[in-house]
This record gives C-alpha cells, sequence and structure tokens, in this order.
C-alpha cells in the first residue's frame, strides 16, 4: 500500500493547486469549503533518474515510479482534519504572494488548527469511553482516566508529540505526524506555475525551467521526512521503483511487490544500481561479482535492485 500525504492550507494558500501539481488530477480550486465537501485525492510520483536509465538496460516496455498517495482537505477545522487522519506525513501549505501575506503567522495558525483538531478527537473520544466504562470492563476504565490526562495535556496547549505516555492507538492523532512547511510564494515554490507546467510534457516543461523541478524539492523533503529510501526491480516487461521505510528488510521489500511474494520468499537476489548501471548489464555485474544472495531478515540499502524467488 502506497504511503500518503495530506495537504492542509488556510483559504487561498495555493495548496489544491499544489495537490495538481504533484497528482495532475485537476481538481476543482475554491476559496472556501464546508465540511460537506470531499477531499481531493490523487497519486504524486517521485522522481528518480536512475529508473530510465536501468530500463534503457534491459528494454523495458513499461516504467513505473514509485509514487505516494496525496490528500488534498478542503479547508481547515477538527471534522475537515479528521479526514486526514491515516496520513503518514502532512504538507502545510502557507500563501506567500499578496501584499499582506504572513506564512510564519499562517503556519503557526495551521499547527494550531492540528492541536485543536487533535483536542476535539480526544473530547469526543474521552466522552464515549466514559459511557462504556460503566460497565466495569478494567481495560475501558484505563483508557478513560489516560484520555482525561491526555485532554488535560492537550487544554494546557501542548501538542501530542510532546506527550511522555502511550497515546491510545484509536485515536490517530495528527500532531504526531511528520510535519513539512511549504511556503507557496517567493521564498518557496510558485504553485501556479509548476500546476501550468504539469499540464505540459516532461521536455515541455523542461524549457520553461532555469532549473529542476519544484515538486521534486517537495517530494525529497516527504521521502526525508517519512525515512523513505528507494529499491527496484527490473525487468524487460517492467522495471520499476518503489519505497520503503529506512530498516525495512527484503521480507518487507517482497510484501510491498505482492503479499503471495512474500508468503513464498526463498531467497533475493540483490545488485546495487550504480553497480548495474556501470556494468551495463545483469551478466557484466553477475561476472564482476557485484551480484549477491540474501535472505528475508536483510536490510534493504538505497538503491538497491532486488530479484525476489519466491515459490508459492
Amino acid at each position: 500500500m502506497a504511503l500518503e500525504v495530506g495537504i492542509v492550507g488556510l483559504p487561498n494558500s495555493g495548496k489544491t493547486t499544489l495537490f495538481n501539481a504533484l497528482t495532475k488530477v485537476g481538481a476543482e480550486i475554491t476559496a472556501y469549503a464546508s465540511v460537506t465537501d470531499k477531499a481531493n485525492v490523487g497519486m504524486a510520483t517521485i522522481a528518480d533518474d536512475r529508473l530510465p536509465r536501468l530500463a534503457a538496460l534491459v528494454g523495458a516496455r513499461k516504467i513505473t515510479p514509485a509514487a505516494v498517495r496525496v490528500v488534498d482537505v478542503p479547508g481547515t477545522g477538527a471534522q475537515l482534519l479528521g479526514n486526514i487522519r491515516q496520513v503518514d506525513a502532512i504538507l502545510a501549505v502557507a500563501g506567500g504572494f499578496t501584499d499582506d501575506a504572513d506564512p510564519e503567522s499562517d503556519l503557526e495558525t495551521l499547527g494550531l488548527e492540528l492541536l485543536f483538531a487533535d483536542r476535539d478527537h480526544v473530547e469526543r473520544r474521552l466522552e464515549r469511553v466514559r459511557k462504556e466504562a460503566k460497565s466495569g470492563d478494567p481495560a475501558v476504565r484505563k483508557e478513560a482516566e489516560a484520555l482525561e490526562r491526555l485532554l488535560a495535556h492537550l487544554e494546557a496547549g501542548h501538542s501530542l508529540a510532546d506527550w511522555s505516555e502511550d497515546v491510545p492507538p484509536a485515536l490517530e492523532p495528527l500532531t504526531t505526524k511528520p510535519l513539512i512547511p511549504l511556503v507557496n510564494g517567493p521564498a518557496g515554490i510558485d504553485c501556479k506555475l509548476e500546476a501550468e507546467l504539469a499540464e505540459l510534457s516532461d521536455e515541455e516543461a523542461a524549457e520553461f525551467r532555469d532549473g529542476p523541478s519544484a515538486l521534486d524539492e517537495v517530494t525529497r523533503r516527504l521521502q526525508e521526512a517519512l525515512g523513505l529510501i528507494t529499491f527496484f526491480t527490473v525487468g524487460d516487461k517492467e522495471t520499476r521503483a518503489w519505497t520503503l521505510r529506512r530498516g525495512e528488510t527484503a521480507l518487507d521489500a517482497a510484501g510491498t511487490i505482492h503479499s503471495d511474494i512474500a508468503r513464498g520468499f526463498i531467497r533475493c537476489e540483490v545488485i546495487p544500481a550504480d553497480a548495474y548501471l556501470a556494468a551495463g548489464s545483469h551478466a557484466e555485474v553477475v561476472k564482476r561479482g557485484q551480484m549477491r544472495l540474501e535472505g528475508k531478515t536483510y536490510v534493504v540499502e538505497e538503491g538497491d535492485v532486488l530479484n525476489i524467488r519466491f515459490n508459492v
């Protein structure tokens, strides 16, 4: 399952424009939102110049980049922000193009909105658990006591990120997620320009840019915040990039590709992408002794090309 990132921002900050630039979905841009509005959802690809080069070595008929799922919340407030409780990271967008723009203040306001959303969520959870605790279940009573302490912590102006006890898993708090601030303005990224360039081919867009895409920097920061690495599967039918959390294993990589591959895992052929590209072919990599066999506990490294042998 792809990792998820939620985009939040105050009205007219450019967050939906950024969403369109990242996903090319073409979502409608509106100044105001209500609780009845649905979140926009799309996939944002992660650029990696190694992928087409690996594909060229084997004549791959299909090239598939790694991607993250992006959720654009149509506004702020406790109910709307609840739509991103299951995301892995949050992109907080602040407007910076108008004369009265104050991105730093806007980002502070967004942080408070997330805090208020968590407090509201804890209050509602506590109300339900208190009713259930009347049954006398010790576990439910224990959770109610923990939620009361947690609510007091939030009402004192603190976030769940600095809560010293375990957070009940049912809460899915917002303020413990990695938060990546982004200014839509001269000091940051021009979301409108990037959305317009996203409608062009890669070759046409490159002609209008002075350097690399600003969106590549956004996805790089997301990868860094989430602790992601990239691995590849290389074949003539499809050459593909995938993401894993840093420290995950060959078995995790197998499960990312398909659950059946993980279930029938035997061993894994591992080749560093740089070695593969330098050698020019799989046969030459093997000849140079740069391919090795690893078991399911092998910790996958950035840029590994994996060929997982399995039997179901």
